[in-house]
């Protein structure tokens, strides 16, 4: 027999509004993490995007603050804390659907927005606040915000907010939350020092979750690479993979907001209407940008690896990386928005010469080999480059080296 939501002990206005929502019985990660945080514990957990491990924490959440009503006016109870503006706004209007069947205030707080406009959350009953850290940390800085009203603090993608260089603002949030009842960490993966160590600081006595990827909550990724001679056949093959019937909505991913800039003319050039996302956008059109493509207005998206994380839309068919990443977990990331809600997904990746490199680190952190595939009249001319050599370390330059840092250490003592 499946658990379903009514196992979970929700409140009845939470069932109706997850009923309302659509979904029909909990996922994995909703499974092993509503029960232990309604027992009160810390939570420690990984699972991959698409597999509903934010109504897993919104849910336990809520019920927190529906088992536990306000007593007094103030800041926000629970605070989750989330990297990228896109995600914030994204779990904004979930959590929207699953409070509506209560009086419970929700606010987001992110940058690219008027100070002026946050005014009303931090003035008012505020009882679930998502924010980005670096906004937050100058309303703390300006004494306009207080955490140790915190009672629930949630780190959604703490691996990505250390990668992005958060951990001090992560750490200060922390310690001024020390009222806390309890701490949800999640992470895409709990493998490597930085979130290990992390978590030590912040969580006691957590319980430890992890939710594999299945084939009901997330559907397999075909991946493939087309090699290029040059920038103009790369063009081409972009081109003709756009134009594919059984391509329903894609992201082309490039390096940098000038590539962007350039390839959106090309593509409008040849036809191909598109959406773009990149940083530095203002939020209201960064918004737009989202609104328009979740829409259907265009189904292309052009975006800088601003959107590699936190975009969440179910139905893309396509992942194009038109530029290859400059490391093998961004490239897991951007694939990731493909495949999603147990549906198929392509991920492709075009690939000049000084990209074989990059391919082979790919391979290499994925554990398994990216086929070579041809498009019929634009098969490459030249065979394939052969990775870097790499450069044998000078046995003098190495003794000579670490003799320096021997004298170096002993002249400090």
């Amino acid at each position: 027999m499946q658990l379903q939501f009514a196992d979970l002990e929700l409140d009845q206005k939470l069932l109706n509004a997850v009923n309302n929502v659509g979904y029909t019985e909990p996922t994995k990660i909703q499974k092993l993490v509503i029960p232990r945080a309604l027992e009160g514990r810390d939570i420690l957990a990984s699972a991959p995007t698409g597999t509903g491990k934010t109504a897993a924490f919104l849910l336990s959440a809520i019920q927190f603050l529906i088992d536990f009503p306000r007593r007094d006016p103030g800041f926000a109870r629970v605070l989750i804390m989330t990297p990228t503006r896109e995600l914030a706004y994204q779990i904004h209007e979930q959590c929207l659907l699953f409070t509506a069947n209560t009086h419970l205030q929700v606010g987001v707080v992110t940058g690219g927005i008027n100070y002026g406009t946050h005014k009303d959350i931090f003035e008012k009953n505020n009882d679930i606040l998502i924010a980005t850290p670096g906004r937050l940390m100058d309303y703390m800085d300006g004494n306009n915000f207080h955490a140790e009203n915190v009672e629930l603090l949630i780190l959604d993608e703490a691996d990505r907010m250390l990668d992005m260089g958060f951990k001090k603002e992560m750490l200060k949030i922390c310690d001024e939350a020390e009222n806390r009842r309890q701490c949800f960490l999640f992470s895409a993966t709990l493998e490597g020092d930085n979130v290990e160590l992390f978590a030590d600081k912040v969580l006691k006595d957590p319980a430890l979750l992890e939710a594999k990827v299945s084939t009901q909550d997330q559907g397999q990724i075909h991946q493939w690479v087309h090699l290029a001679d040059s920038r103009s056949h790369k063009l081409k093959l972009l081109t003709r993979i756009l134009k594919n019937e059984s391509l329903t909505k894609a992201i082309v991913f490039v390096k940098t907001r000038e590539k962007l800039e350039q390839l959106v003319g090309e593509l409008f050039s040849q036809g191909i209407k598109t959406i773009w996302l990149r940083g530095e956008m203002p939020q209201d059109k960064r918004m737009r940008s989202l609104e328009n493509f979740h829409l259907g207005k265009a189904n292309i998206l052009v975006a800088t690896d601003v959107a590699a994380r936190g975009l969440d839309v179910a139905d893309i068919s396509h992942v194009v990386n038109y530029d290859m990443p400059y490391s093998p977990d961004i490239y897991v990331h951007r694939i990731g928005r493909t495949g999603r809600a147990g549906n198929d997904g392509i991920a492709i990746s075009l690939v000049e010469a000084h990209d074989i490199a990059m391919v082979g680190k790919v391979e290499r952190y994925t554990e398994q080999n990216l086929k070579r595939r041809n498009i019929k009249g634009l098969e490459p001319r030249h065979k394939e480059a052969k990775p870097p050599a790499k450069k044998k370390k000078d046995p003098v330059k190495m003794k000579a080296k670490k003799k320096a840092k021997k004298k170096a250490a002993k002249n400090k003592k």
